[in-house]
């Protein structure tokens, strides 16, 4: 089973809405062409927060269009940039409105990290309890958790300020499930790739401006906008790599201390 995670395109209602300099909706269109460019096609995209820049309704609107070029269900959940009703909105009555699915062997579930009118994200209680009760359901089923805030230092101080806050909670939720193969994210603008146990812990890059690693302040770097493949087999063992448009042209705002 191919999984495409699209993550972070901060779209606006304003066609030529632009985050540091990128319009949002070109660099997207050129991370889709990407994808379509390389004859892969995917059976599953996550679309994994903020989705929008604005919260607008006309911005989802504009992801749902854009993701319709795609024959395969997406999953969205949302990132602190978002308005959670609004991409309820426009979700309601799709496969995109589903939090939990089983599809090539594998099960999904994904978390709603965001806290409204905060940058950094929380799992609540009833978030904590979905994610045990699917995991008890499906004990057979290799896992995938996808959540928006990165629940792990990746040594960027500001970042830290603005990841998921009380991880351990999710750890503790998470127990001793060796099922759950991959915990997925966006929010962090770049690529990590580590492994806990036999749990693979990944983030992406956005599909329009990336954060510099390491940085110990708000800093961006000129790099494409990227994504990431996940290969999933029903014996639970993956691959995963990550694409970017590097054909894409953009003039950067590099000297912005914030977004």
């Amino acid at each position: 089973m191919r999984v495409l995670q699209l993550t972070d395109p901060h779209l606006m209602a304003d066609p030529s809405g632009a985050l540091l300099g990128v319009n949002t909706r070109d660099s997207l269109d050129a991370v889709i062409a990407h994808i379509k460019q390389s004859r892969i096609a995917p059976d599953l995209i996550l679309a994994t927060g903020d989705l929008a820049q604005d919260g607008s309704p006309e911005a989802y609107q504009v992801l749902r269009q854009k993701l319709q070029q795609f024959d395969c269900p997406a999953l969205w959940i949302p990132g602190n940039h978002d308005n959670a009703s609004h991409l309820r909105a426009a979700v309601a009555g799709t496969p995109a409105d589903q939090r939990s699915l089983v599809m090539g062997g594998w099960l999904f579930v994904l978390l709603d990290s965001a806290v409204p009118g905060k940058v950094y994200g929380e799992l609540a209680a009833t978030e904590l309890a979905f994610l045990q009760a699917q995991l008890a359901a499906h004990p057979g089923l290799p896992t995938l958790v996808a959540l928006h805030h990165h629940p792990v230092d990746i040594g960027s101080d500001w970042m830290a300020r603005i990841g998921l806050r009380q991880p351990e909670r999710l750890w503790a939720a998470l127990g001793q499930s060796p099922q759950v193969r991959v915990l997925l994210w966006g929010h962090i603008h770049q690529e990590w790739d580590t492994l806990q146990g036999t749990m693979r812990l990944l983030a992406t890059p956005s599909t329009c401006i990336q954060f510099t690693s390491g940085s110990r302040r708000f800093a961006v770097e000129d790099i494409a906008p990227g994504y990431r493949w996940l290969d999933l087999y029903p014996d639970g063992s993956l691959q995963t790599r990550v694409e970017r448009a590097t054909e894409f042209r953009f003039e950067l705002d590099s000297d912005s201390t914030g977004y």
